[in-house]
């Protein structure tokens, strides 16, 4: 359920109201009690989800995450790794050899965000599918 929610500020928002919510909404962007706003803190942002879709196929090294998730520089890289090892969605494996390796695999844990991650991906394909389908054409009417 969506409702339109006006604030003193005369500015209208869409609140997202799910029936399961007890009609509880989620109407403060810092509110992390709301379970939408708490995924998006916890998975959002340009690269998480990208590590997570490279993860799904199994274990890899650093440099192997950094050519799969195109665009990321190493800073912001291991910055990502260390927020989602932190919730438990990621688990990182220090090797002590010469020289010193890392991997990195999906928890159990973090294999149940799996499914969010393919469904996004099937929505952007539909997305990119539709968007280049050629616009019916408005013939003027003289």
């Amino acid at each position: 359920m969506t409702k339109v929610v006006q604030n003193s500020r005369k500015f209208t928002a869409a609140v997202f109201s799910p029936p399961e919510s007890n009609g509880k909404t989620c109407s403060q962007k810092s509110d992390i009690s709301c379970p939408v706003q708490l995924t998006l803190e916890l998975l959002g942002g340009r690269w998480k989800l990208a590590i997570i879709h490279s993860l799904y196929n199994g274990m890899k090294r650093f440099k192997e995450l950094e050519r799969d998730v195109t665009g990321v520089t190493p800073k912001m890289l291991t910055k990502q790794l260390k927020d989602l090892e932190a919730n438990d969605i990621v688990h990182r494996e220090y090797h002590a050899t010469i020289p010193p390796t890392v991997e990195y695999s999906l928890t159990e844990y973090g294999h149940s965000v799996v499914p969010l991650v393919l469904e996004i991906k099937k929505w952007g394909l539909q997305h990119q599918e539709r968007m280049s389908k050629p616009k019916g054409k408005k013939v003027k009417k003289t």
